[in-house]
């Protein structure tokens, strides 16, 4: 199966690395910077085993030659529309998108510009992030990836791509029900983001705070009720799990978020915050909590 990544950052770099080395023919679309870094360095990979180097195959827009069996769009969400142009050239009538990106604006934007038939459900879980030189660093061993057809209907097409992936040094699971999971993925995130970058901190810091429990739980409770207006069939054990990871004062844990926001760079705060606020907005729903993150958001982006 040929294969385009289009970004080679943590997530892209990650995932695109062990298809690579699982023997797929993987190509990496990448802008300039990322390109010329590549070329010198290789993709290097950080993970808790040790250290692993790999010459990738590396693309830019204006080199894009045939079509590709598979797209896996694992760009920033602010990054969309321009991935649309540069993907372009790369999709045939047979050629399956798979977006890994946070929020779900984008599923609705790429199917508008390629056809529903051709964007299939996906998602990670993986906690890594891309340092300074480049490097991909994966902090933990958790390294998931989901996939499956957003209507449920896994067919010849998905059968293919599973083949394709499910042996790639990767826990993957082939979803017959992936809407819910990407639902689910996405409480869980904006829950996160939501409550770290408000606070300015981490799960921990926040939990062992005066009134953090409660913050935490009421962004939950805000989100679950807008997902739920928009469609998502709750799972009661799949949100009592996602509660309960969130709130063990234990774990620290941080959003992607969070992490650029401290460092000075974009975030994805209309695709993962206000999403949710324009859906909770047409159904009525009162979300305050959510509304003072988007505003703490906001000012922040009018400040960069």
């Amino acid at each position: 199966m040929r294969i385009l990544m289009a970004g080679a950052g943590a997530t892209g770099g990650y995932f695109g690395a062990r298809l690579a080395q699982a023997g797929q023919d993987v190509t990496f679309l990448v802008r300039e910077r990322r390109y010329q870094q590549l070329q010198a360095s290789g993709l290097v990979l950080q993970t808790p085993q040790g250290t692993e180097t790999l010459k990738p195959q590396l693309a830019q827009a204006n080199s894009l030659t045939g079509h590709y069996d598979l797209i896996i769009v694992t760009v920033k969400s602010f990054a969309l529309d321009q991935v649309l142009e540069d993907i372009a050239p790369a999709v045939g009538p047979e050629t399956l998108i798979m977006p890994i990106l946070n929020g779900l604006r984008h599923i609705a934007t790429l199917q508008q510009h390629f056809g529903e038939d051709k964007v299939i459900g996906g998602l990670c879980k993986i906690n890594a992030t891309l340092a300074d030189n480049g490097e991909v660093i994966q902090m933990t061993p958790l390294h998931q990836l989901y996939y499956g057809a957003l209507d449920g209907h896994n067919d010849a097409r998905l059968q293919r791509v599973d083949a394709a992936l499910r042996d790639c040094q990767v826990d993957t699971r082939f979803s017959d029900n992936i809407m819910d999971e990407l639902w689910e993925k996405w409480l869980l995130l904006s829950t996160l983001g939501a409550v770290c970058c408000l606070a300015r901190g981490n799960t921990q810091q926040i939990l062992t705070s005066r009134g953090g429990e409660a913050l935490l739980q009421g962004v939950f409770s805000e989100i679950l009720s807008v997902i739920t207006a928009e469609g998502y069939q709750t799972r009661p054990a799949a949100t009592a799990r996602i509660l309960e990871l969130l709130s063990d004062p234990a774990t620290p844990m941080t959003s992607s978020m969070y992490r650029d926001l401290t460092q000075g760079f974009d975030i994805e705060a209309d695709q993962v915050i206000g999403d949710l606020l324009l859906r909770a907005k047409r159904h009525s729903l009162a979300t305050p909590l959510l509304n003072a993150v988007d505003v703490n958001l906001q000012v922040y982006l009018q400040q960069r």
